[in-house]
């Protein structure tokens, strides 16, 4: 089933612009490393949750709608709306999910047919430090709306997609101050972002979605850097660190072995 994309806006209803969170989370959204085929472990530090990326792999964001209903999703990373290319605000375009569906999302979307992928690199090399945007880099987050009508409404084809995510090359040109600063500066706070990786097949649909509310009903995020600044940082567990840094044992295993050149 191909996943569905809103990308106009959907149509708003005039309620409250303050609409409580749900407690409930209407979305699950995990991230799956896909050059070593498993989802990543959270870890929870200090009102944060945390994952350890791997500079140089491919990831994805995968989605699960735990209702019966139709939601529309929101997907932010290192704050860029992943559809779009715009500084992500709620209020953008994103992926419509069917009851119960499940889904992953492996990079920016270029057009109805293809993503750029998502992967793990050096901060200055990331995606947004590259468009002068290097100020939210390091994290992954949702926000979801529930359907005002589970019925399909006709709107206006939309416009076609800018292929190069609406930011032309005089800017990332007039942007590219902002790059070396990030560079010097960034490293110090985030050593990994998310880079516009290689082009893949990824086909999308087209769908109308009208929101019950302006506000979103679920807003949820993830950071992420790499295993050694989460280490440093006292967020990975002891164990799992000493383990991944092969930390020395006093009983490796076996029985004492002649030294070389022992007659």
């Amino acid at each position: 089933m191909f996943r569905k994309l809103l990308l106009i806006l959907a149509a708003l209803l005039a309620t409250s612009a303050c609409t409580q969170l749900s407690a409930r989370p209407l979305v699950e959204m995990t991230v799956v490393d896909r050059d070593r085929g498993d989802w990543l472990p959270q870890y929870r530090h200090r009102g944060d949750t945390w994952i350890a990326g791997m500079p140089g792999h491919r990831y994805a964001v995968r989605l699960t709608n735990t209702t019966g209903r139709r939601v529309l999703v929101v997907l932010s990373v290192d704050g860029i709306n992943a559809v779009t290319g715009q500084t992500a605000s709620a209020s953008q375009g994103g992926y419509v999910l069917d009851p119960w569906e499940t889904t992953e999302i492996n990079g920016w979307r270029k057009s109805l047919d293809d993503v750029a992928q998502f992967v793990f690199t050096d901060l200055g090399d990331s995606y947004a430090a590259r468009t002068g945007r290097p100020r939210n880099v390091g994290v992954i987050g949702i926000a979801v709306f529930e359907e005002a009508r589970p019925r399909y409404v006709p709107y206006p084809s939309p416009a076609p997609i800018n292929r190069d995510n609406g930011y032309s090359r005089a800017e990332e040109k007039a942007a590219a101050p902002a790059v070396a600063e990030s560079r010097a500066a960034g490293v110090a706070r985030q050593s990994i972002g998310t880079g516009h990786g290689e082009r893949e097949w990824s086909p999308v649909g087209e769908t109308d979605f009208e929101r019950a509310s302006r506000s979103p009903a679920q807003v949820a995020e993830v950071r992420y850097d790499e295993e050694r600044r989460l280490a440093a940082l006292g967020i990975l567990p002891r164990p799992y660190w000493r383990q991944r840094d092969e930390a020395p044992r006093a009983f490796p295993s076996g029985f004492v072995a002649d030294p070389p050149g022992w007659h």
